[in-house]
């Protein structure tokens, strides 16, 4: 949901564009009509010691300067002149081809350029060299030819040069400056200086191109040839080039990746593949699935061969028998026979199921004695639990519910919101044209019609008006406002500075597509901001760089945004972004889809909201579900289908005490936590009532389907004893197993889930305690109201029956699915084939779901945690389909020591000096994470060079970036000359001189230790540089850009606590590509760590929701052992059967693993509630197995005889008061208007309930 951000680092860089130039040549063409003449007349001397260009004859109507097109000889300058001269063109001594002024002029046009490239003294050089060999160069008429002139005020000036050049040296130029970075812009300085050129050619057109008047670019136009004309007397320009690699004027790694001092650095370990492949001919299988496929061969011919071993021997102990029989049958002893043969035993319960069944039925006997009392007392405890509803709070705030206590990304988030700056709040608006419904292809919407849509929309965003407080708020009162004067909304509409006005003066949809391309360069494509504008924040839908094929206008509202989530200022901006919400949907959509586009919008508190708003959208499906349950639940508990007795025999009065029952567990649940200062969430609310609902009406019809059972000869309440002791020890087991698996989620760090499981815990160990007590008691009355021929519902009302209604009535059937379990089921299952085949069945669909478990992907995808008719599902639909850009990355650098004495300095840096492996010069953060990040994102996830701070301020405070860090004679602050007080605000251009004229760079060389300064300089100087505003002179100000980079508090000591270096991710299109980018950041910040010995750490918004992910399976499968772990101690000290626990423990982890299969064919994503529900599953599951383990340990007979008891006696119990109470209640969610109920708890309890029910009733009586 943050992607959209990503672009928003950029407008903190307010600069201004870098036309500069046009005006290096120090000439300018002017407004008069030009003239041109044969060049012939001018410069016709080309040869050595003579100048094609000197001194200045014209001005341009906006103030620039024209030079002269004279081919005089060069000119011996003064001392003085020659000493400025060879500071900036040590190349070029003796005589030279311009005048002072000229030169004044190149000097202040430079000084523009510097900031950019001051960083790799290589490049700067060579850019030097190329300018000052042009203007100065006493040799100039060698290698520039005037080939156009024009006349102004009678003056011949300069309209047309060609200049001979080699390519050697344009290519040396190139290659020296392609990678430097303007780390403000998080971006290539060529970028800037050169319009993105891709080769030297594309430069040096960009350079040579004729600007009209008003736009950047050169004056008259240069044309450089790599070749001369023959018998021209003229050579090409061939100055010697430095290379970026050059150790006396060497680059940092990441201006320059050739360096020797680079490429023999470690070179990046290629990206290892997650998954081992077998090939098997032209088939490619992962060793997972094939070695599953080799196991399940295995097993499957090993069961084979046992089960053909023992048939045989089955066989043949039935052959030698048969003598035997016959003599028997001749007279022989046949009971004797029968007694040696048949084994016919009880097989005796275990001391701890003999003590806990005695107890049962004694505690049976006196709670038919007095169910009144128990169900008092019982119920009266349950209130008391209540009172604690009284603190009852409700946690919405996504950060509460989903970050678990003691998050790194917490802690780091936290860090940063106190030392730097919180991030800012988004509000979005994505427009988006239509497919073609017969192509499928979108059309592009840059036309006329859409801006103009989009500026009437603008209007009306601009017109909102929030009621806080009485006052009214608009967005101008909350936006981010860099440079503290206009907001920065990302817009299209910047392009034409936000004013409708200039939509036709700039020249409509082609100035746009202009500035697509030009952003950098144009000051007309400036942002109102200041800040030049990357079209691939405001446009998506399109392919590389086509931006004029784009088919998605994307509109962002940066807000500000506090720590404290309580301050007014968020209070102002959330009350906005509510009459934000409205106007979209009232009016906008209206408008869009009028114009056949579509509109998707989203404000930051979007989420909250929508969270809110789920609470309530399921309430009607949830009580739909109660009811059909409780329907079920009367109808399974009644004894006849005869209408004649139907109000007798009904247990409509009982289903609903025992819903009763259940809520009052539930309310228990929530009241105990609220009162120790537990918050509830919307989940558990809606739930967890459902949850023990479905569990606790396991127990109901287990208990009245055992005291069913009884005969009817027996008393009432030796009945209710015998039925208590019967089922007793296995409802005491499955509860107490469904207890501790509930708990065990208590372990889950993510908060939601934690809670959520404490709830459940508690809420099924109340609803056990209270089925045992309260439920019985319930029973008791029921039954003596039936016995008593009283009306279920109206119990007062009492009726007689005839003997034969009387008698019918009370005789018991085992009913349909009791026959079906003796009669077909069990039968079925005797037979040796269907056994071979159920186990076959069952351990190949084990076997496969291990394999599709490696299919599961980490993550919890935005849309399904929303209701399906928000409209958020349709916007994050968008975020995925049309941005083109990435969430901001910020790597936070803790108690960085600037002082002199520390190394600090050059481990951060990544210019000229920097050390080789500082965080910026890593070359494995610089090579594959950001080369390389649009091709390989999969592995990289970072899409830009990162903007440092420390680099721009140690190239502002350098002394070739003359026009940046100055001083008046006082010592204070002097601004770049274009900015007040040196330049008024309503001056048209800024010449020299004014209050500014006495202002000399803040260092000399002389004054820096290897260009770094000292710890005194370091801390006087920084806080000028965070306060300086960009401008053309100095683009390096740290103003906007840099405010809220470096924590300032306690900074005097040397050591600044805080600082971020900023760059951002690529776009991260699936949950995948979260959690995989945030494992990217860490491992690289764990290594720079270590080999800095300084503690780096990265931070973007999301992380703090996603770093779950990084061990959810670890988590998961920790928390499903330890639950599995419980669950077979209990079982195994309930029962004293290692092999019986050992059996249910086998059932119960294939259950898990089977669940996890089906979590891999639906897609379902591992999260903290699918984990949740994995681990619930486990005691969920145990239902269906420890009933029926219960009834076969004390079933009479051998093996197959108990099993078929078993069957008979408990399985329809399983079958009607277990799998179908659930499935019916289950079934209800899947018109759930939240895709998460559907998800998480339809699909995945669906699946459990069949998979559980095949388990317990087919694979289980035959293992």
């Amino acid at each position: 949901m943050l992607s959209p951000l990503g672009l928003l680092g950029v407008i903190f860089a307010a600069l201004l564009q870098v036309s500069l130039f046009a005006t290096l040549l120090g000439a300018e063409r002017s407004d008069t009509p030009f003239h041109s003449v044969s060049s012939a007349t001018y410069g016709e001397s080309h040869s050595e010691g003579y100048c094609a260009m000197y001194d200045i004859c014209g001005e341009r109507s906006d103030g620039k300067v024209l030079n002269c097109p004279y081919g005089s000889p060069a000119v011996k300058p003064d001392d003085l002149f020659s000493a400025k001269v060879q500071s900036l063109c040590p190349t070029i001594s003796g005589n030279v081809c311009c005048t002072e002024a000229q030169f004044d002029t190149l000097r202040a046009q430079v000084q523009q350029a510097i900031p950019f490239l001051v960083g790799c003294p290589a490049c700067l050089r060579n850019f030097l060299n190329l300018f000052c060999e042009l203007s100065c160069s006493p040799n100039q008429s060698l290698f520039i030819n005037v080939t156009s002139v024009s006349e102004v005020d009678g003056n011949q000036t300069v309209d047309g040069i060609d200049f001979f050049i080699t390519d050697t040296f344009g290519q040396g130029l190139y290659d020296s400056c392609k990678e430097v970075k303007f780390g403000t812009m998080n971006t290539r300085a060529i970028e800037f200086i050169g319009a993105g050129a891709q080769n030297f050619q594309e430069w040096f057109a960009f350079i040579g191109q004729q600007a009209d008047l008003g736009l950047p670019g050169s004056p008259y136009a240069i044309n450089f040839q790599s070749s001369v004309p023959e018998s021209s007397g003229m050579n090409l320009m061939n100055m010697s080039i430095f290379s970026c690699g050059d150790t006396s004027l060497g680059c940092s790694c990441g201006d320059c990746p050739s360096s020797p001092a680079c490429t023999n650095s470690e070179p990046p370990s290629p990206p290892v593949d997650d998954y081992c492949f077998v090939r098997v001919g032209s088939l490619k299988v992962k060793c997972v699935d094939f070695s599953v496929a080799i196991l399940y061969i295995i097993l499957v011919s090993a069961f084979f061969g046992w089960g053909f071993f023992h048939r045989t021997g089955e066989r043949r102990r039935s052959a030698s028998s048969m003598k035997p029989l016959l003599n028997y049958a001749d007279g022989g002893d046949m009971q004797s026979a029968e007694i040696k043969y048949q084994v016919k035993e009880r097989v005796r319960l275990s001391i701890v199921q003999g003590h806990i069944s005695s107890i049962f039925r004694t505690y049976g006997s006196w709670v038919a004695r007095n169910p009144g009392l128990v169900l008092f007392s019982s119920v009266a405890v349950v209130f008391i639990l209540c009172f604690g509803l009284v603190r009852f709070k409700v946690e919405t705030r996504p950060e509460k519910l989903w970050v678990g206590h003691g998050s790194k990304a917490a802690e780091e988030k936290h860090y940063f919101d106190n030392h730097l700056a919180p991030f800012y709040r988004i509000e979005q608006l994505i427009l988006a044209t239509r497919p073609d419904p017969k192509h499928g292809i979108s059309p592009s919407i840059v036309t006329e019609d859409n801006i103009q849509l989009l500026f009437e929309i603008q209007k009306k965003v601009d017109g909102v008006r929030a009621n806080y407080s009485g006052t009214l708020v608009s967005l101008t009162d909350i936006c981010l406002m860099p440079l503290d004067q206009d907001c920065a909304t990302q817009s299209v509409l910047q392009y034409f500075k936000m004013d409708p006005d200039n939509y036709d003066d700039y020249g409509g949809v082609e100035h746009a597509e202009y500035c697509f391309q030009h952003y950098t360069s144009a000051d007309t494509c400036m942002s109102a901001f200041q800040a030049p504008l990357d079209p691939s924040t405001v446009l998506g839908g399109y392919s590389g760089s086509n931006y004029s094929q784009a088919s998605a206008f994307i509109v962002t509202y940066p807000v500000n945004n506090v720590v404290n989530e309580l301050g007014d200022e968020n209070a102002k901006a959330t009350a906005w972004e509510k009459a934000f919400v409205r106007l979209v949907k009232d009016e906008l959509l209206s408008m869009v889809q009028f114009s056949n586009l579509t509109l998707s919008f989203s404000s930051e508190s979007s989420i909250e909201e929508e969270l809110k708003r789920e609470s309530t959208a399921d309430i009607t499906t949830i009580l739909i579900s109660y009811l059909v349950m409780f329907a079920y639940i009367s109808v399974t508990l009644g004894d006849s289908s005869n209408l004649s007795t139907f109000y007798l025999s009904s247990k409509v009065l009982l289903g609903l005490s025992g819903v009763m029952v259940v809520m009052l567990s539930v309310l228990g649940s929530v009241g105990f936590f609220s009162a120790i200062g537990v918050k509830s969430t919307l989940i558990i609310l809606e739930v967890i009532p459902f949850l023990v609902l479905a569990v606790g009406v396991d127990n109901m019809c287990i208990l009245v389907q055992a005291v069913k059972r009884q005969s009817l000869d027996l008393p009432l309440e030796v009945r209710i004893s015998n039925a208590l002791a019967e089922v007793g020890p296995s409802i005491t087991l499955a509860s107490l197993s469904e207890v501790l698996a509930f708990a065990v989620g208590g372990f889950i760090a993510m908060p939601a889930c934690c809670v959520f499981s404490m709830f459940a815990a508690l809420a099924v160990l109340l609803d056990f305690l209270l089925q045992v007590t309260a439920f019985v008691a319930l029973i008791v009355f029921d039954f003596a109201r039936t016995e008593d021929n009283r009306v279920d519902c109206f119990p007062c009302v009492k009726i007689s029956t005839s003997e034969e209604i009387d008698e019918g009535f009370h005789r018991m059937n085992s009913g349909l699915l009791g026959r079906y379990m003796e009669e077909i089921h069990t039968r079925l299952l005797d037979f040796w084939g269907v056994k071979v085949v159920v186990v076959a069945v069952f351990v190949a669909f084990f076997l496969a779901s291990i394999a599709l478990c490696t299919r599961i992907e980490p993550g919890l995808e935005q849309q399904i945690a929303l209701p399906r008719d928000s409209y958020l599902q349709g916007y994050f639909n968008n975020v995925s389909e049309y941005l083109r850009v990435g969430p901001p990355l910020y790597f936070v650098v803790k108690d960085y020591n600037y002082s002199s004495e520390s190394r600090n300095t050059n481990q951060l840096c990544s210019i000229s000096q920097c050390d080789s492996n500082s965080l910026l010069n890593e070359r494995k953060f610089i090579d594959p994470q950001i080369s390389r990040a649009s091709s390989t994102p999969e592995t990289s996830y970072i899409a830009k060079p990162a903007a440092s701070w420390l680099d721009d301020f140690l190239v502002w405070i350098s002394p070739e970036a003359f026009g940046c860090c100055r001083k008046f004679v006082n010592g204070s602050y002097c601004p770049p000359d274009d900015q007040p007080p040196c330049c008024s605000p309503d001056e048209d251009s800024c010449g020299f001189g004014g209050v500014c004229k006495d202002c000399t760079t803040c260092f000399r060389h002389s004054d820096l230790k290897n260009d770094r300064p000292s710890t005194t300089q370091f801390r006087e100087k920084l806080p000028w540089f965070l306060d300086a505003l960009p401008s053309a002179d100095c683009a390096k100000g740290g103003h906007g850009a840099y405010t809220s980079s470096v924590d300032l508090d306690g900074y005097e000591s040397g050591v600044i606590q805080a600082s971020e270096f900023r760059t951002y991710h690529t776009p991260l299109n699936k949950q995948g590509d979260y959690v995989n980018s945030i494992r990217a950041a860490r491992e690289f910040c764990s290594r720079v760590s270590n080999t800095l010995k300084i503690h780096v750490f990265p931070y973007s918004v999301f992380y703090i929701f996603f770093e779950q992910y990084l061990d959810i399976w670890r988590t998961a499968l920790i928390n499903i052992a330890i639950a599995l772990g419980a669950v077979f101690l209990v079982i195994l000290v309930i029962t004293s059967s290692l092999w019986s626990s050992a059996i249910i423990l086998l059932v119960l982890a294939m259950i898990v693993v089977d669940l996890m299969g089906v979590m891999a064919i639906l897609h379902i994503q591992l999260n903290a509630v699918s984990v949740v529900n994995l681990i619930m599953s486990v005691g969920i599951a145990v239902e269906f197995c420890v009933h029926i383990s219960h009834a076969f340990s004390v079933s009479h007979g051998d093996r197959k005889e108990r099993a078929k008891e078993a069957l008979r006696t408990m399985g329809s119990s399983v079958f009607s008061g277990i799998t179908l109470t659930k499935l019916v209640g289950v079934i209800v969610l899947y018109f759930a208007k939240s895709e998460i109920f559907v998800v998480y708890y339809f699909q995945m309890y669906l699946a459990l309930v069949l998979i559980g029910f095949l388990h317990g009733l087919v694979f289980l009586p035959v293992s």
